[in-house]
C-alpha cells in the first residue's frame, strides 16, 4: 500500500465519494460501496490501528509513525471523498427523493441488486453453515426494514450520540443502510437539514457517536471476517437481499406524518409499476437500474486493478 501513486489516491477519493453517497439515501449502504471496490478489509485494518498502542508509537516514532500505523494517506483520500459526497450531495439527493424518488430508487436498486451477486460470488464454499446465515440475514434485513420509523422531531443530546453510533455501525456493514437506520430512529430529517444548515452542534453529536461506534463495531467486523469469513459474507449476502424491498422503486404511502414543514413517508408498502398511480417513469427506471448495475462492474474493476 505504500506504492500509491496520486492517481491511486484520487480513485480512493472517487470511492469515498461513492460511499458518502451511498450512504445518505436510506436503503443503500457506503459499506456495500466499500466491498465491492475492493477497499472494505483494508478499511477495516485502517481503523482498528487506531487504539491504545498509538501512545507508545507516538511516543517512539512521532506523528509520522502514528501516520504510518493507521494508514493515513488512506483514511484522508477516503475521508475526503465521503465529506465532499455528503456535503454536496446531501441536498441535491433530499430533492430528488422528495421530487424524484422512483428515478434515484431505481438507480440504486440496479446497484443494490448487482452488488447481492457481487458479494455473493466472494462465499468460496456453501454448506448448511452458510445456508443458514443467508437465511438469517435475510430475514433479519427484512424484518429491520418492516420497523415503523420514529416521528420524534427534537432529540436529546444523548439519543444523537446514540444514533450516529448506530448509523455508522450500519453504514461500514455491507447491506444495511446507516441512513435507514436514521430513518428508523426518527432523526434522519434532523440530520440532513443539520447538514444542509450547517448546525455544527448536531453534526457534533452525531459524530462523536459515530467515531465510537465506528472504533468498537469495526473491531468486531475484523475479528469474524478473520475467523468465520464465510459465514460472515453469507450472512451479509442475506443483509442486501433482505433490505432490496426497502428500495423497491414503485410504493403506495399508507400513512405519513407531518415534521416541522414537511411531510414523510411514516408507512409505505411496495406495489407493480403498474398499479402506480400516475407517471411509473418505467423505461427511464429500467435504463437508471442498469446504469446503477453497470456501475458495480465498474467499481469492481477499480477494485482488482488499484488493490
Amino acid at each position: 500500500m505504500n506504492n500509491r501513486k496520486l492517481l491511486d489516491y484520487i480513485i480512493i477519493t472517487l470511492k469515498g465519494m461513492a460511499m458518502g453517497a451511498a450512504d445518505v439515501v436510506p436503503g443503500v449502504s457506503g459499506g456495500t460501496i466499500a466491498f465491492i471496490s475492493g477497499i472494505y478489509e483494508e478499511l477495516l485494518d485502517s481503523i482498528n490501528a487506531v487504539n491504545f498502542s498509538l501512545i507508545g508509537v507516538l511516543k517512539e516514532d512521532g506523528i509520522k509513525g502514528v501516520w504510518k500505523k493507521v494508514n493515513g494517506n488512506f483514511l484522508l483520500a477516503l475521508g475526503l471523498g465521503i465529506g465532499i459526497s455528503v456535503v454536496s450531495l446531501a441536498k441535491s439527493l433530499s430533492w430528488l427523493l422528495e421530487h424524484k424518488p422512483i428515478l434515484l430508487w431505481s438507480f440504486f436498486f440496479g446497484l443494490v441488486l448487482a452488488s447481492i451477486l457481487f458479494v455473493g460470488k466472494q462465499i468460496k464454499t456453501w454448506n448448511f453453515k452458510t445456508i443458514l446465515a443467508l437465511i438469517v440475514g435475510i430475514v433479519v434485513a427484512y424484518l429491520i426494514t418492516k420497523m415503523p420509523p420514529s416521528a420524534g422531531a427534537n432529540p436529546s443530546s444523548l439519543y444523537l450520540i446514540l444514533s450516529g453510533a448506530l448509523a455508522i455501525s450500519a453504514m461500514i456493514l455491507p447491506g444495511i443502510s446507516g441512513a435507514f437506520i436514521l430513518v428508523l430512529l426518527g432523526v434522519y430529517h434532523v440530520v440532513l437539514n443539520a447538514v444542509h444548515q450547517r448546525d455544527f452542534y448536531i453534526i457534533a453529536m452525531v459524530g462523536i457517536g459515530a467515531i465510537v461506534g465506528l472504533l468498537s463495531f469495526a473491531r468486531f467486523l475484523k475479528y469474524v471476517f478473520l475467523h468465520f469469513r464465510n459465514t460472515t459474507l453469507a450472512i451479509l449476502t442475506g443483509f442486501i437481499i433482505g433490505a432490496l424491498g426497502k428500495i423497491w422503486p414503485w410504493k403506495k404511502v399508507l400513512e405519513t406524518v407531518v415534521i416541522g414543514e414537511k411531510e414523510w413517508a411514516l408507512k409505505e408498502e411496495n406495489i407493480s409499476p403498474f398499479q402506480y398511480v400516475g407517471d411509473n417513469q418505467l423505461v427511464y427506471a429500467v435504463a437508471l437500474a442498469f446504469v446503477g448495475f453497470l456501475l458495480i462492474l465498474v467499481l469492481e474493476k477499480w477494485g482488482k486493478s488499484r488493490t
